[in-house]
């Protein structure tokens, strides 16, 4: 498959699931590979005759709708955005937790992949915000649609290039190394509960005082789809919530109840009720 007809075909389905172009032109060779792989499973002649196999099966599409997963992932991916969340938003959100009388800040990772994201903010937690709030617990629960993902996320072992931005001390407190791998302690895994789930559909139950959708809706879907993706994560959250998206990316315009949040650009605060 040349590169142009990789290109082509792209720009042909991908609107056809609400998905972005725009956002896959980067990622496109390796959408494209694994569509290459089905077309010689099924053993089709060519890129035409797999794209005349999607039009006249309507089951198909979701064979390809799982080729078109992103699942680009490491640990305190985005330094910068951690920091804040450490500095600002985490002790802002436990405040509230505790003025509400809860025992506990409750987050959800959408599109979670194998857990670098969920994980590193129960070690920021656990080793920066748990002195800080005694009375607190965080409970997260990490979503992705990808159940390969998951079993990884479950596994919590790590190559040492997954870890390279985590700072060392945590790193050293956090991890015990396994046959080359970086395995995370019992202590951080227990704060994630892991559930298979589309974003693209309802939301978990929350509400939830924190949201991470980071490189997935904002970057892959079309602008209808995210403005209908924005409003049920805007949904679950508490009023004050925070919405983390990622460090390049934006809430479309057109959703209600959210504001950024002043310092940052990529994290937004729902409005009080």
């Amino acid at each position: 498959m040349s590169d142009a007809d990789c290109v082509a075909f792209l720009q042909w389905a991908l609107p056809r699931l609400h998905l972005s172009w725009r956002g896959f032109r980067k990622v496109r060779r390796q959408v494209c590979r694994r569509v290459e792989r089905r077309r010689g499973e099924l053993g089709l002649a060519d890129l035409a005759a797999y794209r005349a196999y999607l039009e006249q099966r309507s089951e198909e599409w979701g064979r390809f709708d799982e080729f078109c997963r992103i699942t680009i992932s490491r640990f305190y991916r985005d330094r910068g955005v951690f920091g804040f969340l450490e500095r600002e938003v985490l002790p802002a959100l436990a405040r509230e937790a505790i003025a509400r009388g809860e025992s506990a800040v409750r987050a959800w990772s959408a599109g979670c992949a194998s857990g670098e994201e969920p994980y590193t903010l129960t070690v920021v937690w656990e080793l920066a915000l748990a002195p800080l709030f005694p009375s607190l617990a965080l409970h997260v629960l990490a979503t992705d649609l990808d159940e390969t993902m998951l079993r990884r996320a479950h596994e919590a072992c790590y190559e040492p290039s997954s870890l390279k931005e985590l700072p060392e001390h945590w790193r050293e407190r956090a991890f015990v190394q396994r046959d080359g791998l970086y395995c995370l302690r019992a202590q951080f895994r227990r704060r994630v509960r892991l559930l298979r789930h589309d974003v693209r559909g309802a939301p978990p139950r929350g509400p939830f005082d924190l949201v991470f959708c980071r490189n997935l809706a904002f970057t892959y879907f079309d602008p209808e789809l995210q403005r209908e993706v924005a409003r049920g994560l805007t949904a679950s959250l508490h009023p004050g919530g925070a919405l983390i998206v990622g460090a390049h990316e934006a809430v479309p315009e057109g959703v209600a109840g959210l504001a950024p949040w002043p310092g940052i650009r990529c994290v937004y605060r729902t409005c009080a009720s």
